[in-house]
């Protein structure tokens, strides 16, 4: 069984296809935001209940209603919003009311709902994070997402009611027409009008007279969230450790961490806590926007705190060992370029425990992804074993102290490269570092992949369901999770199934992104009972609204490259019981 991870180039739709289904062509659907994927967020009802957007994932279409409490077109619009709500519920469409205006309150939301009647979920956006993600400006203002939360439609409800005109019937009804087409995945006509209504007064973020300056509030932000990987040496296409690397690059900056793109992390914050969890808190959010909107100011730079400093580019410290390819490869200028595997004897006399592993490209203009595997020689099973790869995203394997992953005497390191042409020849020796645990560990930590190798997705399906599983014969302890799909790949689910049936969901990504590969590794280990289990819910989008589809006409079955599909949970553990602490001679 291939449990190991592979990982393969990103295809893409023709910017002809896009457009096709995404409407006009690919620039000015752009500049319009039709077509952006909305990043999942969590709001509160009234009532304090959770609400977030991952909760209509299985939805055909999301309507998403900017409301006020006072604004009286947007309540005269109330009536006809139920109504959409009622006669599309059994079409999978679902509506969701967001109240971001800095005057209503819960009591007063509360009292609007049960006044109006309103027939879908209500939530207080209290800190106005959505306003950022949707570009919204008035009330009411409707958004309408696909099944992949894409953004399909913006603007009014009807033409009834315009800036200088109101209408006893409407003409065009905007709304209905676009949920229509969108359910029936067709183009929509008119993605975008303008909405009649109330503005949305911003709420005051940081006082510009007082700050926020790089020296004082950014620079630690930075430091602390986004160097790890923004440093000389990584994936990260530029430094963020010191003043001009910020201001430089400040425009992007705050485009991204509005949307709440950046820093890189999927994972919906109402199931588990992650030790390496890089979403920004809010406050780090407003003092980041409220600096680049300020203009960047530097402050005093003799205040600045020191930047982190990185080991040559290793993010593991120096390393015990260091294994390279035996030989430099040489990449084609074009064509597609099949996996190329080269091996490397540890010579390794006795076993030996890793504690950290970390691999690097040589050349990061090509280099696609690694995965660094293990072969032992004694074992019956011919399947390397996976220890650490790199891609976007991707962590080096860094275990507690008295943990350590077993690698055997005279087992031989696998180098698994993906390289992809940049259009002239390149050059590639690439290397992987290892850091060995100072003494024997208590638990010896493995890596299983719970996978479903019978995958079948059906030409043009939009949410096909695909499930996995592993029973727990004995008491573990799960250390991390590391989902993997390919660009497919929808959304991922883990569930912790006790045995009295009770399942309890210990990880979801309502967006997967085959372009980040991340790891999530528990604040506090999971204890996993015997007689429970480990469950795998996938969902995967083989439909053309899909951008990153090589080919909605065709089934997808499991495979290695990009075209193909997998579906994997990885999960690190050690079992409880077990005595792995090797003799010392």
């Amino acid at each position: 069984m291939r449990w190991y991870l592979i990982l393969a180039a990103l295809g893409v739709l023709s910017a002809p296809a896009f457009a096709q289904n995404y409407g006009g062509d690919g620039k000015a659907a752009k500049e319009r935001g039709i077509g952006r994927r909305i990043a999942p967020f969590v709001l509160r009802t009234p009532e304090g209940k959770s609400v977030g957007l991952a909760d209509v994932q299985d939805s055909k279409a999301t309507v998403v209603v900017f409301m006020s409490t006072r604004c009286p077109i947007g309540n005269g619009y109330v009536p006809t919003l139920n109504e959409l709500a009622d006669q599309y519920r059994d079409k999978k469409v679902q509506f969701l009311g967001v109240y971001p205006s800095p005057a209503d309150n819960a009591k007063d939301v509360a009292k609007h709902v049960k006044e109006y009647k309103l027939a879908f979920p209500a939530v207080i956006d209290s800190t106005q994070t959505t306003l950022a993600q949707f570009d919204a400006k008035r009330t009411p203002e409707v958004v309408v997402l696909d099944h992949r939360m894409a953004i399909r439609y913006r603007g009014r409800i009807d033409d009834r009611i315009g800036q200088d005109y109101r209408r006893d019937e409407a003409k065009r009804h905007d709304l209905r027409e676009a949920i229509d087409e969108v359910i029936a995945s067709k183009k929509v006509t008119v993605a975008e009008t303008e909405p009649a209504g109330c503005l949305i007064t911003p709420i005051r973020r940081a006082d510009a007279k007082a700050g926020p300056t790089f020296a004082k509030d950014v620079a630690k932000i930075l430091h602390s969230r986004c160097a790890d990987c923004h440093h000389a040496g990584t994936s990260a296409p530029f430094p963020l450790l010191t003043f001009d690397d910020a201001s430089n690059w400040s425009a992007m900056i705050r485009e991204v961490v509005a949307r709440r793109t950046m820093p890189p992390w999927h994972a919906d914050p109402r199931f588990g806590h992650f030790a390496n969890e890089r979403r920004l808190s809010q406050e780090e959010t407003d003092t980041i926007l409220a600096w680049v909107d300020a203009g960047a100011p530097r402050g005093d730079a003799k205040t600045e705190p020191k930047a982190p400093t990185f080991e040559e580019g290793w993010r593991i410290g120096k390393p015990d060992v260091v294994f390279k390819m035996p030989e430099t490869c040489k990449v084609p200028a074009k064509g597609t370029i099949r996996y190329k595997y080269f091996a490397t004897k540890t010579n390794f006399k006795e076993d030996m425990w890793v504690q950290s592993a970390e691999t690097r490209p040589g050349n990061r203009a090509v280099v696609h992804h690694i995965i660094i595997s293990y072969r032992d020689p004694k074992s019956f099973l011919k399947t390397p074993v996976w220890l650490v790869s790199t891609a976007p995203g991707a962590e080096p394997l860094v275990l507690p102290e008295g943990m350590g992953r077993k690698i055997p005497a005279g087992a031989e390191i696998v180098f698994q490269m993906h390289y992809t042409a940049t259009g002239k020849e390149e050059l590639d020796c690439s290397e992987v570092g290892l850091v060995f645990c100072k003494e024997p560990p208590k638990q010896s930590v493995v890596n299983h992949g719970i996978a479903n190798t019978k995958i079948k997705i059906p030409p043009g399906e939009p949410n096909q369901t695909i499930t996995s599983s592993i029973p727990a014969f004995k008491d573990a302890v799960v250390l991390s999770l590391y989902p993997h799909m390919h660009v497919r790949g929808k959304d991922f689910t883990y569930y912790l199934v006790h045995g009295d049936g009770k399942k309890e969901t210990i990880l979801s990504i309502p967006q997967y992104d085959f372009n980040w590969q991340n790891t999530y590794r528990f604040k506090e280990p999971l204890f996993v009972p015997m007689g429970s289990k480990i469950q795998c819910v996938a969902h995967f989008d083989n439909s053309l609204d899909n951008p990153a589809n090589p080919d909605p006409t065709k089934e997808v079955r499991w495979g290695d490259q990009t075209w193909d599909e997998m579906m994997i949970g990885y999960v690190d553990f050690y079992w409880v019981d077990e005595k792995t602490t090797p003799k010392k001679k």
